[in-house]
């Protein structure tokens, strides 16, 4: 399974294997007001292969659809409709937070624009699916 972590520059990916239960961080994919380049999601998926498609859902605190909630269902729509492959919502409230703290951890220097942790972002979104599902 791979996951995204929606954004309107940028679209975090993780990978995942569910006999196995690991994932990893997959580079970021670049996009324009929240579309990426498809040729470049196409090739992802061709090169892993997965069965599954997990998108990060951006809601409110108070569990209230925000505007990028509303935008992040839509690219999940369309990576239904343009790869024909099963797409689920997974919760993704404070994984920006929980990835940013964990860069932290590990010596990152607070310079998101140069070194984004949107694809940590994702890998913690397919652990939260990966936790849920067993």
């Amino acid at each position: 399974m791979i996951a995204f972590d929606f954004g309107l520059r940028q679209i975090g990916v993780a990978v995942g294997n569910t006999l196995l239960g690991t994932t990893q961080t997959l580079p970021i994919i670049k996009a324009k007001d929240g579309i990426p380049n498809w040729r470049d999601v196409e090739e992802l998926i061709r090169e892993w292969g997965p069965q599954l498609l997990v998108v990060g859902d951006p809601l409110n605190m108070d569990g209230s659809e925000s505007e990028l909630a509303r935008r992040a269902r839509k690219f999940a729509r369309r990576l239904n409709g343009r790869l024909g492959l099963e797409v689920t919502m997974v919760d993704e409230r404070l994984s920006s937070f929980e990835a940013k703290t964990i860069s932290r951890e590990r010596g990152h220097r607070g310079d998101y624009n140069c070194d984004p942790v949107d694809s940590l972002a994702a890998q913690l979104i397919l652990e939260t699916w990966l936790a849920q599902a067993s």
